[in-house]
């Protein structure tokens, strides 16, 4: 099916094949059951271990990703910390310099109880990445993102792969900026795709969810063990909501995206703005590289205004911009990362990075590029 039928069509009309119900609806049913009779050939027994629904949303994202198999959990963060339960204790995981201030968090603390060497890279440098794969002999896991968050970094995903894969280190790329319509990691050699499924996939604000998905048998094997005996998949009627959601993601990014690039010249046009971080930018550093492995530049950007003060003034005198964490909804979001959705990256790092207590985030949605310019200006 995903081989002769195009992405917009696998988002609006999916073919769920054997999970049609017998009453044969237009769209996926709620199948909101603990347990089902186990009958000759039933499929499924206990809600943990399977359930219709979220089936159907797996097998849909599954195609959408070019995946073999795809596993829903409750939040970006657990789909996170299934993907660290992957290498085996005493294992160096790789880590780029710039990734989402939650999974820094939590590999702050994963590195103590599972006895887990965190060995950060500047994955922008191919020779750092060949230096750190090569004289880190117990690496297993290598975690990137591309562009990253908030910095929008963009990462040579192929060459990345390709160096760890030389030395049979496991690749995981968290793909929730760009989402599959943009960029699918695992035709460019990824082993592993992770989504924040409560951002771009759902593009609502009203799911929390995060999605593996992978080609390799064995690394399936593994996820999905450890999806069943953890408990942490997603709920039956988070899967429904999940599936509405999924079949605008198209048309809504075309249009975050085209209302993004209006607001991104308008920033670099802006007196007050000293700098602008936007992978759609003929400015930005990473703009041939990024067009090369994505389609679309997405609707994140960040800016910087050279004030901490003036940065905090643009965050608190926004009218129509929602003051909060995360991206990727249909409603504008605004943000300051190093307070914020960053806090828990370390000051040097972010110093490194060139994100500083003046970044400003935000998350272009629906509403006019008029409007959103506006707010902005004044």
């Amino acid at each position: 099916q995903s081989n002769n039928r195009s992405f917009e069509t696998l988002l609006a009309n999916f073919d769920f094949g054997h999970l049609s119900d017998p009453f044969h609806p237009s769209s996926p049913p709620l199948y909101q059951a603990a347990t089902y009779l186990q009958e000759s050939g039933s499929e499924y027994d206990y809600a943990r271990s399977g359930n219709p629904t979220r089936t159907a949303l797996e097998m849909q994202l599954a195609a959408i990703e070019g995946a073999q198999r795809a596993f829903a959990f409750t939040s970006g963060v657990t789909a996170l910390s299934i993907a660290m339960k992957l290498p085996k204790s005493g294992d160096t995981v790789l880590v780029a310099d710039d990734l989402y201030g939650g999974t820094v968090r939590l590999l702050s603390k994963l590195k103590e109880c599972q006895n887990l060497d965190v060995v950060v890279v500047d994955v922008c440098n191919v020779d750092a990445v060949e230096k750190a794969c090569a004289s880190n002999p117990k690496a297993s896991l290598f975690m990137i993102e591309s562009p990253s968050n908030p910095a929008m970094r963009v990462v040579d995903l192929k060459k990345v792969a390709s160096v760890a894969h030389k030395h049979n280190i496991v690749v995981c790329a968290d793909n929730t900026m760009m989402s599959p319509y943009l960029q699918r990691p695992l035709d460019l050699g990824i082993d592993v795709v992770m989504h924040s499924a409560t951002k771009f996939l759902s593009g609502h604000a009203d799911v929390t969810a995060g999605v593996l998905l992978c080609n390799d048998a064995a690394l399936a094997e593994r996820i999905g063990w450890l999806q069943n005996a953890e408990g942490v998949s997603l709920p039956p009627f988070d899967c429904m909501m999940l599936l509405r959601g999924l079949r605008t993601l198209a048309v809504r990014m075309d249009r975050q995206m085209q209302t993004a690039m209006e607001v991104a010249r308008f920033l670099e046009d802006h007196p007050a703005v000293t700098g602008v971080l936007y992978a759609g930018l003929p400015s930005h550093p990473g703009f041939e590289l990024h067009k090369t492995q994505a389609k679309g530049p997405g609707s994140v950007l960040a800016f910087s205004t050279g004030s901490a003060d003036k940065s905090m003034a643009i965050f608190k005198a926004t009218k129509l911009f929602k003051r909060t964490v995360s991206f990727g909804s249909v409603a504008s979001v605004i943000e300051l990362p190093a307070i914020m959705s960053h806090a828990s990256v370390p000051h040097d790092q972010r110093t490194r990075l060139l994100f500083g207590p003046d970044l400003v985030r935000i998350s272009i949605g629906l509403e006019s590029p008029e409007d959103i310019i506006a707010d902005l200006r004044q």
